[in-house]
């Protein structure tokens, strides 16, 4: 599926931000290709800039990282829910109180680009088996009706941006 194929249930203009970052992509292949380059990406950051922030009261790399994982990890908890037509109602999440549990900061790099690797591969695995029926379906999350293809797009735009802001601000 395509970003231009969302016939229903368009992003908040607020994660909507998220999917025009993408341009129109495919689904599966824009997953894909995450997992393989940006990675790579984290790789050529130096240990030590992890521990960067580019201003005070702003998050560090490692933190970033974090809550792209975190992010991608709620959101394909809400995915498996709606594609399994369970209707609850979902509250959001706090990322902020979510970085300050994480710990990342004590983290190393290779356990934060090894975490990512694993969470996305459990978003392909999780997505490819979805039909168009199934991308289709909705629930209820933060106040805001989401299609599971939706939450599959959010995923990638999510990461994508704060790929450009590590590149814009912290490199």
């Amino acid at each position: 599926m395509k970003i231009s194929e969302l016939q229903f249930l368009q992003p908040d203009p607020f994660y909507k931000t998220y999917t025009d970052v993408l341009g129109d992509v495919e689904l599966m292949p824009c997953m894909r290709k995450q997992l393989e380059n940006f990675p790579e990406f984290l790789e050529h950051i130096s240990d030590e800039k992890y521990s960067h922030s580019y201003a005070d009261e702003k998050w560090t790399i490692a933190e970033v990282i974090q809550h792209i994982i975190d992010t991608e990890r709620v959101f394909q908890y809400r995915a498996l829910r709606f594609s399994r037509g369970d209707t609850t109602s979902l509250a959001g999440f706090d990322q902020d109180i979510f970085v300050l549990g994480s710990k990342a900061s004590t983290r190393s790099k290779s356990s934060l680009v090894n975490e990512y690797r694993i969470v996305r591969q459990s978003s392909i695995v999780l997505f490819q088996e979805f039909d168009q029926k199934i991308l289709q379906q909705s629930g209820m999350a933060s106040k805001l009706n989401w299609s599971v293809a939706t939450l599959g797009f959010v995923i990638c735009g999510h990461q994508k941006h704060h790929r450009n802001i590590l590149r814009e601000r912290y490199l």
